[in-house]
C-alpha cells in the first residue's frame, strides 16, 4: 500500500489506540508514535508546570494540561498534537465544562521541551506550527543549552538565558519565573 493509499486515522482512532497502549500524535491523519523522554524532561515539566499552576489556579484563569491531553487542531484529516504543557484560558474553555476527549482548538500557551531525540530545526518548526494554529505564546525549553526560546505571532524570536526572567506576556500577565529555576533539577 502506498502512502496515498494508507488509511488516515481520526482523533477517535487515536483515543482508541491510546487505550490499547499506543502513544502518539496525529499529523494530518498519520500516526507519529511518541516515546518516553527521560528524567530531565519530566523534571522540567514539573518545575515549570508547578510554577504555572501556582499562578493560574488561585486566579481561576483557565486550565493547565500535560502532554497526554492532546489538542485537536484540525479535522479531515485530523491533527492531534501533544504539547508538554498547555494553558487554555477560561474564556476559551470555561472551568465548569468537562471534556472526555481532546480539546478542539489551539491553547493560549504551549510549552515544548526539547527531547534528546529532537533536532533543533524540528522543534523550531513545531513551535511555528503551534503559532500557525493560533497559539499566542510558545516557549521552547532546551535543557542542553539551558535556553528558552519565546515564539509569538508576528514578533521576533526571543532567546532567554539563565540570567533572564520568563514572563507570561499578554497570555498570563503578571506571571514571571526565573529561567535558572526552570533548569534547577
Amino acid at each position: 500500500m502506498t502512502r496515498t493509499e494508507e488509511k488516515l486515522l481520526t482523533a477517535d482512532d487515536l483515543l482508541r489506540l491510546y487505550s490499547e497502549g499506543v502513544r502518539g500524535e496525529l499529523i494530518r491523519g498519520a500516526l507519529c508514535e511518541t516515546m518516553p523522554t527521560g528524567l530531565t524532561h519530566g523534571e522540567i515539566v514539573m518545575n515549570l508546570g508547578g510554577a504555572l499552576r501556582n499562578f493560574v489556579r488561585p486566579r481561576r484563569l483557565g486550565r493547565l494540561v500535560g502532554s497526554d491531553s492532546g489538542m485537536l487542531l484540525e479535522r479531515d484529516p485530523d491533527t492531534v498534537r501533544e504539547p508538554d504543557i498547555a494553558f487554555i484560558s477560561a474564556q476559551k474553555l470555561p472551568l465548569n465544562v468537562r471534556l472526555s476527549g481532546y480539546y478542539e482548538g489551539a491553547p493560549d500557551l504551549v510549552v515544548e521541551i526539547v527531547s534528546p531525540s529532537d533536532g533543533s530545526r524540528e522543534v523550531y518548526h513545531k513551535a511555528r506550527m503551534w503559532i500557525s494554529f493560533g497559539v499566542s505564546l510558545v516557549w521552547v525549553v532546551n535543557p542542553e543549552n539551558r535556553i528558552i526560546e519565546v515564539h509569538r505571532p508576528n514578533q521576533p524570536l526571543l532567546s532567554l538565558t539563565e540570567n533572564d526572567i520568563l514572563d507570561g506576556g499578554e497570555v498570563l500577565p503578571g506571571f514571571s519565573y526565573s529561567v535558572r529555576d526552570v533548569f534547577d533539577l
